[in-house]
C-alpha cells in the first residue's frame, strides 16, 4: 500500500464538481476523485488544459471508434504528466526553499515527521543526491482516483444497430481508466453491476504482483458490512481485489442517498473493525484459489485492505474520533470543499448559494432520474429551469447527453425520466386514467419533478472556466450534504485543512448537531416521510419493513448510549446534548412503532 500524506481525502462530487480536483491538490500529497460520467465535459476540459500547459491536443471526435473510453484515457494521462510536472516542482522547490514546498508541509497533519525530518536533514548540511533521493521517498503525491456509478451503464448504438456491451457507458469509463498510465484506483458506487465486474477481470492492471503491489486499485463504496463482504468475494471470485472499503453514510452524505434499512453509520464501522481481519482473510482465501487457477502471481505476504468512511464529518474532534476508535485509514471530507475553489470547479453564482444555505435550503429530493433519493440545494438553476419549462406547457428537458436514459418502458433504446419525451408519454398515461383532480395533479408532480442532472451536475465547470455551453444551457444542479448548511464562506484549501487538522475553525455556528446524532434524526424523518407515503395503502411487507427499519434505529440508539457513555475525553462539552437527542429520538421512534403497528394493512 502506498504511504499517505493525509488522513482525509476528497470524494467525488456531482459530475465536475471534482472533475479536475487532482491538478489543484494532489500536489500537496491530497487524495481525490474524477467523475468519469461525462466524456463530452472530460473533452472539453483536455482541449483547454492541453492549450493551458501546452501539450499536444487532437480532437476526439464522436465519430471516432470507441470515442468515451479514449476521451478518458486521454484526459487521465494529461492529469496524470501535469500532477508530475507539479510535484517534481515541489520537490525542487524544497532544494531552493521555495514557497510550494513549504505550503506542502504546512499543509500537513501536525503529528506528521516530514518537516522535522526535512530540518534535520537541512541542518545536517546532507548534500544535493541525498536529499532529492529523501525527497523521491517520502514527498508523495495524492492519489489521482475515478468514480464509476457501476448502474450508469446505458446501452450504446450506432445507427440503430446496436453495440456490443462493451460499449456501454460504465465497460467504456472503466476501459478508458484501465488504458491509462494512472496508478490509481477506481471508486465503484451505486451497488453491484456483475456484468461491469466480470469485464474488469480482463484488464492486467487489476491483479496483484508477487509483491502484493497493484497498478490500478479498486475501491467499493459501501453502506454496510454484509454488502462488502458479498461484493469483496464476488470480485475475488474473478480474481480481483478490493484494496480499500469506503464506508458512507447511508443519509447523511452528498449526492444520492442509498439508504440502508436503518443502520447507522457508528455501528456499521463498529462491525467493520470487529470483523476487519475476518473480512480481509476469508476474501482472500477465495481471491487466491482464483489466482492459482487463472495461473497467475499470487502475493508472497498477506494483502492488505483499507477501510475509510465519509458522510457527515465536520470538526477537527469528528476526524480524530473516526481515526482513533475505528481505526478507519482515511476519513472522506466532502462537501466543505465544495467551498474551497482552490480544490473543486464550481462557479461563482453557485458558490454564493451554498456558501448561504441554511438547513431549510438542503433536502432529499425525488429529482433524480435514476429514482434514487437525491441531496438537493433548493432553487438550484437546473430545477428553476426545469419549474419554467413545466409553467410553459412543456415539461422535461430535451435530453442533450442522455447518460442516464435507461428505462426501456416505452423505447427498446432506453429514454430518461427527466426528458420531455418520456414525460409526454407518461403525461399521455396519466390522462387515460381518469383520476381524481388531487390524484391527477399527485401523479403528474412525481413525473416532471425529475430534473436533468446528468447536464445539471457538469454544467457548473463550463461556467466557471467560461466554456461553450450551448449544448447544455447554464442551469447548474449541485448536489451537497446536510452538512453544508454549517460552512458558510469560500474559504482557501490552508484553511478547509487547518479546519481538518484542529489548527482552525470555520464552524462559527454553536448549533450543529454531533456528526451521529444528525444521521439519527435524518433516518428518523425518512421514515417518517416512508410511513406517510405507505399509510395509503399498507401491504403487509411493507409494515414488516417499516417496522424492522424503526428496530434498527433503536438498536443504534442502545448502541451510541453505551459509546458515548463509553468515551472519555470527547465530545466534553456537548455530552448532556447528545444524551438528550438520543433520548428524544428513542420517544419519536416508540410513536412511530405504534403507528407502523397500528396502520390498516391491505393484503
Amino acid at each position: 500500500m502506498n504511504n499517505k500524506a493525509h488522513s482525509f481525502h476528497i470524494p467525488v462530487m456531482g459530475i465536475g464538481f471534482t472533475i479536475d480536483s487532482p491538478l489543484k491538490v494532489a500536489q500537496y500529497g491530497i487524495d481525490s476523485v474524477i467523475s468519469l460520467v461525462d466524456d463530452m465535459l472530460i473533452e472539453k476540459l483536455r482541449k483547454m488544459y492541453s492549450e493551458t500547459f501546452e501539450l499536444p491536443y487532437q480532437e476526439i471526435t464522436n465519430k471516432v471508434d470507441d470515442f468515451r473510453a479514449k476521451r478518458i484515457t486521454s484526459y487521465l494521462n494529461l492529469i496524470n504528466e501535469v500532477v508530475d510536472q507539479k510535484i517534481e516542482a515541489v520537490k525542487q522547490a524544497a532544494l531552493d526553499t521555495g514557497e510550494s514546498f513549504k505550503a506542502y508541509l504546512d499543509m500537513l497533519p501536525s503529528n506528521a515527521h516530514l518537516r522535522e525530518e526535512f530540518k534535520r536533514l537541512t541542518e545536517k548540511g546532507e548534500g544535493l543526491s541525498e536529499l532529492k533521493s529523501w525527497l523521491n521517498q517520502h514527498l508523495v503525491k495524492g492519489s489521482i482516483d475515478v468514480n464509476i456509478m457501476t448502474k450508469v451503464d446505458k446501452d450504446n448504438y450506432n445507427k440503430d444497430e446496436k453495440l456490443p456491451v462493451a460499449y456501454n457507458d460504465a465497460h467504456a469509463a472503466l476501459r478508458g481508466f484501465a488504458n491509462s498510465n494512472l496508478n490509481g484506483s477506481v471508486v465503484l458506487s451505486a451497488g453491484m453491476n456483475p456484468r461491469l465486474y466480470a469485464y474488469m477481470s480482463e484488464f492486467d492492471d487489476f491483479y496483484p504482483t508477487s509483491e502484493g503491489t497493484f497498478k490500478k486499485r479498486i475501491i467499493l463504496k459501501v453502506s454496510d458490512y454484509r454488502s462488502a463482504l458479498i461484493q469483496g468475494k464476488f470480485l475475488a471470485k474473478k480474481g480481483l481485489w478490493v484494496s480499500e472499503y469506503r464506508i458512507e453514510s447511508g443519509l447523511n452524505c452528498g449526492g444520492h442517498a442509498f439508504a440502508t434499512d436503518g443502520y447507522l453509520l457508528g455501528p456499521v464501522l463498529a462491525e467493520f473493525k470487529e470483523k476487519r481481519e475476518e473480512l480481509r482473510a476469508s476474501i482472500e482465501e477465495v481471491l487466491n484459489k482464483e489466482l492459482e487457477a487463472q495461473n497467475r502471481a499470487i502475493s508472497k505476504g498477506p494483502l492488505q485492505i483499507k477501510i475509510t468512511a465519509q458522510g457527515g464529518v465536520g470538526t477537527h474532534e469528528e476526524h480524530e474520533l473516526l481515526l482513533d476508535v475505528y481505526q478507519l485509514d482515511s476519513v472522506g471530507w466532502g462537501s466543505p470543499f465544495l467551498l474551497v475553489p482552490e480544490a473543486t470547479t464550481v462557479d461563482e453564482k453557485t458558490l454564493e448559494k451554498l456558501a448561504s444555505a441554511q438547513e431549510k435550503d438542503l433536502y432529499l429530493s425525488d429529482i433524480s432520474p435514476l429514482g434514487v433519493p437525491f441531496n438537493n440545494l433548493k432553487e438550484n438553476t437546473k430545477d428553476l429551469e426545469r419549474d419554467a419549462l413545466i409553467d410553459k406547457g412543456r415539461p422535461g428537458s430535451s435530453c442533450p447527453k442522455k447518460y442516464v436514459a435507461l428505462n426501456k418502458e416505452f423505447k427498446e433504446t432506453g429514454v430518461c425520466t427527466a426528458s420531455r419525451e418520456y414525460q409526454h408519454f407518461k403525461i399521455k398515461a396519466l390522462d387515460a386514467q381518469n383520476l381524481s383532480k388531487e390524484a391527477y395533479q399527485l401523479e403528474l408532480n412525481k413525473i416532471t419533478e425529475k430534473s436533468c442532472t446528468c447536464v445539471g451536475l457538469g454544467t457548473s465547470a463550463l461556467l466557471k472556466y467560461n466554456l461553450d455551453t450551448k449544448k447544455e444551457g447554464e442551469g447548474v444542479s449541485i448536489c451537497p450534504g446536510p452538512n453544508m448548511a454549517y460552512y458558510s464562506k469560500v474559504m482557501s484549501l490552508k484553511t478547509m485543512v487547518d479546519h481538518i487538522y484542529g489548527r482552525d475553525n470555520v464552524i462559527s455556528r454553536t448549533d450543529r448537531p454531533n456528526m451521529f446524532i444528525k444521521e439519527l434524526y435524518i433516518y428518523i424523518d425518512y421514515l417518517k416521510n416512508k410511513l406517510e407515503t405507505a399509510k395509503v395503502e399498507m401491504t403487509k411487507k411493507e409494515q414488516k419493513y417499516l417496522a424492522t427499519f424503526a428496530e434498527n434505529l433503536k438498536s443504534g440508539i442502545t448502541y451510541y448510549n453505551n459509546f458515548f457513555l463509553e468515551l472519555k475525553h470527547n465530545f466534553e462539552d456537548n455530552k448532556n446534548e447528545i444524551f438528550n437527542m438520543l433520548s428524544k429520538g428513542e420517544l419519536l421512534l416508540n410513536n412511530l412503532q405504534l403507528e407502523i403497528a397500528n396502520v390498516e394493512v391491505k393484503n
